[in-house]
């Protein structure tokens, strides 16, 4: 194990070790297939110093290379060209080190006012990119998105990710589709004609490392082109967050008020190393007012309508039973406002991830559907949200609440009840399985011909008891925390 005293970063190197902590978590991602490692993490000295640059850093970061070096952190890789390479033997302590040292500079000196001010210039460019792509949509491949759209759904979905990665691992990604759907936020609409809620929700993965989880919020979402992934998500809706620091997002989070968009954390048990941080990022979970004071400033007030997809690691026993290594007590106040996935390593998930991995590595698996799934998912958004282009031509629809559902889901909890007198899951997951159900619904847009609410069918209502029955038993397999 690599010396992991603390590095007596200088004021000035702050902003480098934030910039260097993103670029390890990048390096680390990259070289991961379904969360199995294919080879060494590493990163050119030309990388560091562009993304320096793009930032606006203009700190020399040898000195602080030239100390992970000497601590064992860093080695500098033999190459032939002028241009240095660094290999990074433990890049997860690595990313924790520095994360760590930024994240205490900020709070001392009520710093990263330099990120604040250039999101609004990264928001800029995620509209951009959105506005491009549903462009060329509408002008391009607006009746053959319509005409997928006339057969599309849940079901559909469903069976496109089961060829690709199984009975074992399709549901993940299928969860991961539906928020991006969900991010529209429709209205719900009861029977009575009330508005009671609407389609968003927050996403979490959890379970030992290797698992898959960032490959399905993260890689399918937003796309791998190293790994010859394609892109399933919104364009320009998702915010990538690895190596940001809770605090570094609390601040930029201003700047999207109003707004809604995808918040991205592949290791969210990292932003729990701060003290302090269960309660403002509660607040922004349920998108009330946000305002943070610490003793060198205050952070706000503003109202975040925006959404997380996260994953976070667990100490398992067994298929159901897991420990948090998150060991904030009030971690559980976060999960109880999540959509929960759980991702225990048994023998058949292994086997299912190393299938995959292979699979994608030899080229054998066939993503004919991105393209096609990503023009709806981007289309249905844009008239959902009453986007310029697309607002005149078609209507923004709801979706209706079925009492059938919540009869159906009541039957689930009543049987989950029978079992033990004092229940570890919240009434609160119904809410969370009857958005999953509506959020599905909206891939049934142009399928249903209506201009009239979305309704929630029989698909929808399996899809949401699948969900409802296995976070139900995995909240029942919850522990106390133990330290991570």
């Amino acid at each position: 194990m690599a010396a992991s005293a603390g590095l007596e970063i200088a004021p000035a190197e702050l902003a480098v070790a934030r910039v260097l902590a993103a670029i390890v978590a990048d390096v680390d991602r990259r070289r991961t297939l379904r969360g199995v490692a294919t080879h060494g993490a590493r990163f050119r000295l030309s990388e560091l110093r562009a993304r320096l640059q793009r930032e606006r850093v203009f700190e020399d970061p040898a000195r602080l290379l030239a100390r992970l070096k000497r601590r064992g952190l860093l080695a500098e890789a033999p190459t032939g060209g002028g241009d240095r390479t660094y290999e990074v033997p433990y890049p997860e302590e690595l990313r924790d080190i520095l994360s760590a040292e930024a994240g205490r500079g900020e709070l001392a000196e009520g710093g990263a006012e330099l990120t604040v001010a250039h999101e609004s210039q990264e928001i800029r460019s995620m509209d951009s990119e959105f506005l491009d792509i549903l462009r060329e949509i509408v002008h391009e491949r607006l009746e053959a998105t319509i005409e997928f759209g006339r057969t599309f759904g849940a079901e559909v979905l469903a069976r496109y990710f089961r060829t690709l990665f199984g009975e074992e691992l399709h549901f993940d990604s299928v969860l991961a589709i539906l928020q991006q759907y969900a991010l529209v936020d429709a209205p719900l609409v009861a029977p009575t004609g009330r508005t009671t809620g609407t389609t968003g929700f927050h996403l979490a993965l959890f379970g030992p490392p290797g698992t898959g989880k960032t490959f399905s919020i993260d890689d399918l979402v937003r796309g791998n082109p190293r790994t010859g992934v394609p892109a399933h998500g919104l364009p320009g809706r998702n915010r990538y967050c690895g190596g940001i620091t809770p605090v570094q997002f609390l601040r930029v989070g201003a700047a999207y008020s109003g707004r809604t968009f995808n918040f991205i954390v592949p290791e969210f048990n990292d932003w729990f190393k701060y003290r302090g941080m269960v309660e403002p990022l509660k607040l922004v979970m349920e998108q009330r007012e946000v305002k943070w004071e610490t003793t060198f400033g205050t952070v706000g007030p503003y109202t975040f309508r925006s959404f997380f997809s996260v994953n976070y690691n667990v100490r398992t026993a067994g298929a159901q039973e897991y420990w948090a290594t998150i060991a904030d007590p009030n971690f559980a106040a976060l999960e109880d406002r999540m959509l929960l996935r759980f991702h225990p390593m048994t023998r058949a998930r292994f086997r299912a991830v190393e299938a995959s991995a292979e699979r994608l590595e030899l080229g054998e698996l066939d993503f004919g559907l991105a393209r096609q799934v990503r023009d709806h998912l981007t289309l249905v958004h844009a008239i959902e949200t009453r986007h310029p282009l697309v607002a005149r031509k078609y209507p923004a629809r709801s979706v209706l609440l079925d009492p059938a559902l919540y009869a159906r889901l009541r039957g689930v909890s009543e049987k989950a009840l029978r079992t033990t007198e004092f229940p570890k899951f919240s009434p609160r997951l119904k809410s969370r399985a009857v958005r999953l159900a509506a959020a599905a619904s909206l891939l049934t847009y142009f399928a249903d011909e209506d201009d009239g609410p979305l309704a929630i069918g029989t698909a929808e209502a399996e899809l949401a008891q699948r969900f409802y029955e296995e976070e139900i038993r995995a909240r029942e397999g919850r522990h106390r925390a133990v330290a991570g």
